[in-house]
């Protein structure tokens, strides 16, 4: 271990409800990318580097000679010629030299950046960690939350961990513990909103709905100016509308789908007829009436035939152009003769309404259904 000792820098998955309470503390909005060093040339031993607005390594005026500045420059300068090992070798140095140095958390990102270089990664998340928990206050903090960005994107998108020395350990808990503290640490910045996205396409892409269902809604609600708006809205309905694993389960993702694709149905034509939004909310309708039908047969299997006959009145009237309608009228013909004499006046004429339904359709049931009192 090059780092200090200290929480391992990807913890393990969280529950469900953590995660969801942390994705709604502190994010903001803006756009941020990490570019990485690269060569500006040949470079000599007198030639001293730093980081620059674009965070690649830059020259800058050369140090005393022989002074701590000097020597962690010349480790800039193994950086920017890609010779990461000896930069490693030389941060290694350099640290252990001058521990109390106001240059450490420098010193720390060279390392890290080193790290990088020779294909360890995670170890140089150990710096990148201490660096951002010791010095909150220190120019290279955010430069270090976007090199963890970078490798939690790697992570998430299935780059493994080594083990000794070969990649064979999933790296998914470890980006998407980081893809939160970076929102947590950055809120109102643009890496926040790159590292809100990433989270949400990777449970999207491990079909893991529910939190991604949360994590694009935080998206959407937190980033309204964002050019991937479009994009994050689409994909919220999507994930809310395979939430729902059949007439057995909870509904509220379906619910949740069918509100924002009528939503974008009015704010938005164009795009909503462009991804079917009407197509989509006669899916979940009919999705809807199976549950409600559903429910009314669970009611009769309870031993309660008001209840049911209640549910598929319900049915009736709400989705008489559905499948599940077809059925229920069928099934409720057995539950009519177990209801009380009361319970029997207030229901609709249903042999009248199955009767216009293979007559003329499933219009002429709604039509005779809003009129049943």
């Amino acid at each position: 271990m090059t780092g200090p000792t200290h929480r391992r820098p990807g913890a393990a998955s969280l529950p469900t409800a953590t995660l969801a309470r942390r994705l709604r503390r502190g994010i903001a909005a803006g756009t941020a990318a990490w570019a990485l060093w690269a060569s500006s040339g040949p470079a000599t031993a007198q030639e001293v580097y730093k980081l620059g607005p674009d965070d690649q390594w830059q020259h800058e005026a050369t140090p005393a000679a022989g002074s701590p500045a000097a020597r962690l420059s010349r480790a800039r300068v193994l950086l920017a010629e890609g010779r990461f090992d000896r930069a490693l070798n030389m941060a290694n140095r350099w640290m252990k030299r001058n521990p109390t140095s106001a240059l450490l958390p420098e010193a720390y990102l060279v390392r890290g950046d080193a790290l990088v270089g020779v294909g360890d990664e995670y170890e140089a998340l150990y710096d990148y960690e201490f660096l951002v928990r010791k010095y909150p206050g220190s120019e290279v903090f955010s430069i270090a939350l976007e090199r963890e960005y970078q490798i939690a994107v790697k992570y998430a998108h299935g780059l493994r961990r080594k083990l000794m020395g070969i990649r064979m350990i999933d790296a998914t808990d470890e980006a998407e513990e980081l893809l939160i503290r970076i929102q947590e640490r950055l809120p109102g910045s643009g890496l926040a909103e790159q590292a809100g996205l990433q989270l949400a396409d990777m449970y999207f892409r491990h079909r893991r709905m529910t939190m991604a269902a949360e994590a694009y809604a935080v998206f959407v609600e937190r980033y309204p100016r964002s050019t991937k708006l479009g994009f994050a809205r689409r994909r919220l309905i999507y994930a809310n509308i395979a939430t729902f694993k059949g007439p057995e389960f909870d509904i509220v993702g379906l619910l949740e789908a069918k509100a924002e694709l009528q939503e974008l149905a009015v704010r938005r034509p164009a795009e909503a007829e462009r991804i079917g939004a009407s197509a989509l909310v006669r899916r979940i309708e009919e999705s809807e009436s199976n549950k409600i039908l559903t429910t009314a047969l669970w009611y009769l299997d309870q031993g309660d035939p008001i209840a049911a006959e209640v549910t598929i009145r319900s049915l009736v009237q709400r989705f008489p152009r559905s499948a599940a309608c077809v059925r229920a009228l069928d099934r409720v013909q057995a539950i009519l003769p177990m209801l009380p004499a009361s319970a029997l006046a207030k229901a609709p004429d249903y042999a009248m309404l199955r009767a216009r339904l293979q007559q003329v359709g499933a219009p002429a049931v709604e039509d005779a259904a809003e009129e049943t009192p």
